[in-house]
């Protein structure tokens, strides 16, 4: 590199190219040898294993459903009176 004052010829190169040159090139293969990384919060971490869960829970509450409705179409399904009338009644009393 070499500096020009207004016009007239400075005093040549300043510094050594050569070291600069080899300085640059070191930088650029830490670059690449140490690419650049994402790291993402707890929180999101957290939102997506609930969203895998809730798919697993999803396709669990198909099958169920799946065999309610064969059991019924059969005419084999049998619920438990007792916890229909008591989900009945607490309905009917927080409604009111």
């Amino acid at each position: 590199m070499s500096i020009d004052f207004f016009g007239i010829g400075g005093p040549g190169q300043i510094g050594d190219l050569k070291n600069t040159q080899k300085s640059q090139s070191g930088k650029k293969t830490e670059a690449v040898q140490n690419p650049d990384q994402v790291q993402f919060s707890a929180v999101l971490q957290d939102v997506n294993k609930a969203k895998q869960s809730e798919s697993t829970i999803s396709a669990e509450r198909a099958a169920k459903v799946q065999a309610l409705k064969a059991q019924i179409a059969e005419g084999s399904y049998k619920p438990d009176l007792h916890k229909v009338a008591s989900s009945l009644l607490q309905f009917i009393v927080e409604e009111k």
